[in-house]
């Protein structure tokens, strides 16, 4: 059922049954579970091919998983139950536009809790033995936050999880199965008697520069490609600065002046800004999941590049005039909530006060590159960060990194933070005060501090105990110093919302041709697909248009672009059958 259509360089003629734009982790498993169902693809990606992957090959290569081996060998107790208590508890689904959200959600969860470990580990996936407990909660069992570690670490980080896919379509382009056209920017859809059919858009000049840098837009042509079926795996809006002011929630307050990239300016949107011209509906178009521990990067890649630190339990959290955070904003506990505490305080930065110690023991820094050892897949190094002494890339932003300050005793602390922000905005004296009165809760072994109770709870996790957390001590023990603030900033990073999708990935239309579907609530919410067009990945909400809803419970992104992207191809190669 192929469709020609012009050729890569304008005039040779191609054909394929379907269009796959964007080469990111959705996109490669859509194009090539297609391929595997007996379909030519044709597989356009704006950047250079260095850049097959996307932002999952920049990523700490967290996968969620339920009840896996790896939980039960640590003694964690989990169940579909339980992660499905915790999803919707976090999803919080208020709406009838959840009306795909909901049933992604339950799809998925039962992907996780089935056969996504197995279909990984026949692929060549490998997890680190040790789960993470990421995003701990908001302190109440039926609210957000997981109840156990889920947060299966990928043995080779981002790249481990790009990886056999990159070898898949490899595969399918020897055979032909798949045509990979690089430096195909798609502006605009190809609608005709009411179906998208095809793709128009701008053929850009070679640009070698290595991956994440930002590439030149220079165009040299045109082209125009038809087929049977587009797929859209295009990604979400973080890198696009105007386009995440103009939608930002309106319950987050203002957007913070102030903040740092956590993806490149390359993920602008422009995919979900076609399909929405063609007709497509985008909802939950102000749901977002950005960081609230970003630092800025030493050794920047991108403009404005931001490292998310992925902390232990133990620093004190302070907002930018020294008063500390209430519950349940303690590091990594519930990002949704500590964003929108912050954004009430005036100022777009805050702080991690803590020792070396805690650096030590805690501080992980996302993303691949910030990871040598385990994106190495060298156990050798691994088995280092059980040594005193902070990580080499913990080290690296010590030494180097603007964000971090050292100082020997609380008022020098506190003058190097003005003296960094440029604002009286930190008084010692209180800071001190309440430094003292956090430590004297540890003299005994219970405590009215919450956050406290949650650091010796977590102690309890074995997971936590070797690697993860440290031992409580006093921020003022002079053994454990010297005493650290880190400041951070909001950043930016994923879209929650996107084009709303039925489980088979077909793309609902825009409010006004629709059919008929029953609502959750039992009201009537209209639904219909747009013909012809496909979306996985984030471009999708990662599924439904927003299957995390208002919260999402991490390692569940990259998850979401597998499952995505196998329900897109299932959807297109039941359509075209």
């Amino acid at each position: 059922m192929g469709v020609p259509g012009a050729g890569a360089d304008g005039a040779a003629s191609e054909t394929a049954d379907v269009i796959v734009v964007g080469a990111g982790l959705a996109g490669l498993v859509a194009a090539t579970e297609i391929a595997d169902g007996g379909r030519r693809v044709l597989l356009l990606e704006r950047e250079g091919e260095q850049e097959l992957g996307g932002q999952a090959w920049w990523s700490f290569g967290g996968i969620f998983l339920v009840d896996s081996p790896e939980q039960r060998r640590l003694g964690i107790r989990d169940s579909l139950d339980l992660a499905r208590q915790d999803w919707l508890g976090s999803a919080a689904f208020d709406s009838p536009e959840d009306h795909w959200p909901r049933r992604w959600a339950e799809a998925y969860l039962q992907f996780a809790a089935g056969e996504k470990r197995e279909w990984l580990r026949g692929l060549g996936h490998r997890s680190f033995p040790v789960v993470g407990w990421a995003e701990r909660g908001d302190g109440r069992a039926e609210g957000h936050g997981n109840s156990v570690p889920r947060f299966h670490l990928t043995w080779g980080t981002g790249p481990g999880i790009v990886e056999p896919f990159v070898a898949r379509l490899a595969a399918h382009r020897a055979t032909g199965r798949i045509v990979l056209r690089t430096r195909r920017a798609v502006r605009e859809l190809l609608v005709e008697g009411g179906r998208v059919t095809g793709v128009r858009g701008d053929v850009l000049a070679p640009d070698a520069t290595e991956r994440g840098i930002g590439s030149t837009r220079a165009v040299t042509g045109e082209f125009t490609h038809r087929a049977a079926a587009v797929l859209l795996a295009t990604g979400g809006i973080g890198g696009n600065e105007e386009l995440v002011r103009r939608l930002w929630p309106a319950e987050l307050g203002t957007m913070p002046e102030q903040f740092v990239h956590g993806v490149p300016a390359s993920v602008d949107g422009v995919g979900m800004l076609a399909a929405e011209r063609a007709g497509a509906r985008w909802i939950h178009r102000d749901r977002m999941w950005h960081y609230t521990e970003g630092i800025r990067n030493w050794d920047p890649v991108w403009r404005g590049h931001g490292i998310r630190i992925l902390p232990g339990p133990s620093s004190l959290w302070i907002d930018a005039r020294g008063r500390r955070l209430p519950a349940p904003a303690y590091p990594g506990f519930d990002t949704t909530s500590t964003l929108r505490h912050l954004r009430t305080t005036g100022h777009d930065h805050s702080w991690f006060v803590l020792t070396r110690t805690i650096i030590e023991k805690e501080f992980a820094l996302s993303g691949s590159e910030q990871n040598p050892d385990l994106t190495g897949r060298d156990w050798r190094q691994v088995l280092g960060r059980v040594k005193p002494g902070a990580p080499g890339p913990v080290q690296a932003f010590l030494d180097h990194g603007e964000d971090f300050l050292q100082a020997r005793s609380v008022p020098e602390l506190a003058a190097k933070m003005n003296a960094l922000t440029g604002e009286e905005l930190v008084d010692a004296s209180e800071l001190e005060h309440l430094i003292r009165a956090r430590d004297a809760e540890l003299r005994n072994p219970y405590s009215k501090d919450a956050q406290l109770t949650a650091l010796r709870g977590a102690r309890k996790y074995v997971g936590d105990r070797l690697i993860r957390t440290a031992a409580p001590h006093a921020l003022l023990d002079p053994q454990a110093g010297p005493l650290i603030a880190v400041r951070l900033h909001v950043l930016l990073r994923k879209t929650l919302g996107g084009l709303e999708t039925d489980l088979g990935g077909r793309v609902q239309r825009a409010p006004g041709a629709e059919a008929g579907a029953a609502a959750d609530d039992g009201t009537a919410y209209r639904t219909a697909a747009l013909p012809g067009l496909y979306a996985a990945g984030e471009a999708s909400g990662f599924g439904g248009g927003g299957v995390h809803g208002h919260n999402a419970l991490e390692g569940t992104f990259l998850g979401g672009c597998l499952f995505s992207g196998r329900q897109a191809a299932a959807g297109v190669l039941a359509d075209l059958r």
